[in-house]
Formats: C-alpha cells, sequence, structure tokens
C-alpha cells in the first residue's frame, strides 16, 4: 500500500527534539484561531469588511521599511522560523463539528485551509522586524509543491499538532516545510508531509519584495536547505517539459498510439478497413469526457484573505471537495487521499468574483485515480475567463477502478500530463 509509514528521520533532528511526546506541553501552544487572528496583526488587516479599505490604505505607507538589497536584512536561522500549532480536537470537542466528515474523519480540506494559513505565519516568523508590529511585507502562497500522507485516516476526536519552518530561501521566495502529527496513547504520529513556496512582495501586493537570508547550521540543516535548491530546478524542469510546450516523448507517443488502436471499431466497414469516425470503448473503461464534473462558487467577502483577497486555503479546499467527488462518482467507493501536487497560484481571486471548477479524472492505475481541477474566475462585465489554478490530486479507491480513456488529442495530453504526475508520487511514496 502506498501509506508506507512516515518516519521522524524527515523532521531536523534540531526541530525534531522540540516535539513532545506527551500532551503535557499541547495546553499552551497556540491553536489556528490564534495563527489567523496573528497574522490579521502582523499586516493591521481589519476583522471587518468595511474597515478592510482603511486598512489597506494604511500599509501603504510601510513601503519605506522595506530592504532596498537582500544583503541589508539580517540572516535567519531554520530554528528562528519554527512553529507548533495545535487543533485541539480531542480536548475541545466545540470544534469537532467543524472538521467532521460524513465517514467521521477529518476533512481533509480544512487541513488544508490549517496548513495554508500555518505556511504564511511562518514566513512572517522568517522576515520579523525587531522593533515593527507590522510587516511591510505581503507573504501569500504561489505553489504547494507536494502533501504527501502516511494515513489513511485522520481522527476526528484526538489532538492533532503542526510543526513547521522555512527550509530554503531565495531573493523574494521561501520554502516552507510542515509536518502534521497525530495524538495516539500519549504520542503523536506522523499523518502527513507538505512544502509549501511563498513569496514575498510589498505592501500592496505588487511587487516583489526581499527576504531575509536563510544560514543552515548544521549537516543535516544543509541537507534540507539544498533538497530546496533541487525542489525549485525540479519545478523547472517539469514546467519545461510541459506538454503545452513540448512534444510527448516517443514512449509517450507510443502509449497514446497504442490507446487509439484500441478503441478502433474495426466492424463498421467490412473486414479490413477501419473507420476513423467510430471509436468504440474497451471493456472496464470510461471516457474521459465522461468522467468529469463542475462546480461554482461565489466568491462572499467572509472568504477573503488578510489582503482582501480569496484565501488560497479556501480555493483549496473547494477544488479538494470537487476532486474528491469526482474520485468518488468515478470508482463508485471512497476515495483516500493519497497526495497533493503541484498547486500552482496563477492569480489572485478577487472578492465578489465567479469562481468555476472542473474536476476531470485523468489518468487511473489499478485503484489509483489521478485527478486534476482546473479553477478559473469568469468576469460578468467583461464576460472574460481567466485560470486562477491547477490542482492536482492523487486518490486511493477501495475497489480497483475502470480505465480512463482519452478520445481527442486534448484529452490524450491530459492524460500523459495525468501519468506523469502519478509516476513523480509513486516514486516519493
Amino acid at each position: 500500500s502506498a501509506y508506507r509509514l512516515c518516519t521522524m528521520r524527515k523532521l531536523p533532528s534540531v526541530l525534531a527534539r522540540t516535539l513532545t511526546s506527551g500532551t503535557s506541553a499541547s495546553s499552551e501552544l497556540p491553536d489556528m484561531s490564534e495563527v489567523r487572528s496573528r497574522l490579521r496583526d502582523i499586516v493591521g488587516a481589519s476583522t471587518n469588511w468595511r474597515d478592510h479599505v482603511q486598512a489597506m490604505q494604511e500599509r501603504k505607507a510601510l513601503h519605506t521599511l522595506l530592504a532596498k538589497r537582500q544583503e541589508d536584512l539580517p540572516p535567519r536561522r531554520m530554528k528562528d522560523s519554527y512553529l507548533e500549532v495545535i487543533l485541539p480536537l480531542g480536548s475541545q470537542p466545540e470544534i469537532r463539528e467543524k472538521y467532521l466528515n460524513v465517514h467521521n474523519s477529518v476533512r481533509f480540506g480544512r487541513i488544508l485551509e490549517d496548513l495554508d494559513s500555518l505556511g504564511v505565519l511562518i514566513c512572517y516568523t522568517h522576515t520579523k522586524q525587531e522593533m515593527q508590529p507590522r510587516s511591510p511585507l505581503s507573504i501569500v502562497t504561489a505553489l504547494v509543491d507536494k502533501i504527501n500522507l502516511c494515513k489513511k485516516i485522520i481522527y476526528p476526536d484526538c489532538d492533532i499538532k503542526f510543526t513547521g519552518n522555512v527550509s530554503w530561501v531565495g531573493r523574494t521566495s521561501m520554502e516552507v516545510k510542515m509536518h502534521m502529527l497525530q495524538l495516539h496513547d500519549g504520542d503523536y504520529s506522523p499523518v502527513l508531509d507538505a512544502t509549501f513556496v511563498m513569496v514575498a512582495r510589498d505592501p500592496e501586493n505588487k511587487r516583489p519584495a526581499f527576504v531575509n537570508p536563510l544560514i543552515p547550521e548544521t549537516p543535516e540543516e544543509e541537507d534540507i536547505f539544498k533538497q530546496g535548491e533541487l525542489n525549485k530546478l525540479k519545478r523547472i524542469d517539469f514546467s519545461t517539459a510541459s506538454l503545452l510546450k513540448m512534444a510527448p516523448t516517443a514512449e509517450e507517443r507510443n502509449i497514446i498510439h497504442d490507446i487509439f488502436l484500441n478503441t478502433l471499431d474495426t466492424r463498421q466497414e467490412g473486414e479490413g478497413t477501419v473507420s476513423f469516425r467510430s471509436r468504440k470503448l474497451p471493456p472496464n473503461s470510461v471516457w474521459m469526457e465522461d468522467a468529469k464534473l463542475k462546480g461554482l462558487q461565489i466568491c462572499h467577502p467572509q472568504e477573503r484573505n488578510i489582503f482582501n483577497r480569496i484565501f488560497g486555503g479556501f480555493l483549496m479546499r473547494k477544488a479538494f471537495e470537487l476532486g474528491w467527488a469526482t474520485a468518488c462518482s468515478y470508482g463508485g467507493s471512497r476515495p483516500f487521499i493519497v497526495s497533493v501536487d503541484d498547486i500552482m497560484f496563477q492569480r489572485p481571486v478577487e472578492v465578489g468574483s465567479l469562481l468555476l471548477l472542473s474536476g476531470q479524472v485523468c489518468y487511473t492505475e489499478k485503484n489509483y485515480i489521478q485527478i486534476r481541477v482546473h479553477s478559473e474566475v469568469y468576469d460578468a462585465d467583461t464576460r472574460e475567463h481567466q485560470t486562477t489554478n491547477i490542482f492536482h490530486f492523487t486518490f486511493m479507491s477501495e475497489n480497483e477502478v475502470p480505465r480512463v480513456v482519452p478520445k481527442t488529442y486534448g484529452e490524450s495530453m491530459l492524460y500523459l500530463d495525468g501519468k506523469r504526475h502519478f509516476a513523480a508520487i509513486m516514486k516519493e511514496i
């Protein structure tokens, strides 16, 4: 099974030491509501919509606090940004309802929201200016590099602990590694590892801004930092080889050609002749065009982030839930999330937007379902559609699922893209 146990070696040892095995320290740790209120304080965001415009105006004055060069900022260590946050599902039953799904486990979409908020707070902790209560930086999620799960079920009545720190820094971007653990029999055991990339921008969120450099202190931290550098290069390679820019490889072309030959209907025109017009579905298969679901979201002020745009975690939750529903209706049984991969935030979503989501099964193998969710905003005034995000989710179904079969060239490219994502994830777990 894909759910191999995550081992503690993934945690930087300097940080792992601070993980308490008992429950004693849990009560003193900040919780998620504290994370969000700290974020509001750091940027001076208002808690109500009416005062928000004024609060954003006041932020403009913080421009003078931005560094002109990265070299002017004091370097930081990994442990400077290390945070632990508790989600007290066991000790505070009143918050349980918000996190509960119908299968009596935790809603993963809610966990995505929490990881997003925590990732931003970790970056603000890394870039904190001692004398300044307010940060001149607007820190936003650029990319969810990957989230790998090693537990099938997250229990709704046991405390959860999130830990994380900045693991790599560029000039204006930061990689954050986060871990989620759940309390069982007095011990916290690993549930997932997540890697996010955040970018720093000026107070009005218009231009990139410099962030404090990161100094690794131990050989282990050196390795983590180097891995961050490699992750960046891997992402560049992956996007350079994108099927939207380059033709498929010879091996991939063969796969598509085989699928094509497999769907030709030879019975139509008598022996030896083939009509390209009629295609037949191989046994135990589903056409790709029949394996999709759509959703619509009106973006209300309630879902805004500290910069008055729609909160990235909310977008992830909505995309995940549509992805889950797509996998559920395709596989005919309850799917479990194995991995979230390569979520690009291409443009912000404004409050008041109509958000259109489309979930597509793009690749299947045994009982795995690879789902791609495309999100776009529709502007009713200009009648224009603009892509905001592409999400990639890997689910595991309880039973083996039918093969998904592309019919058109466009679908074939989606199929190959899904196959590439799936292969990359399988290599990891």
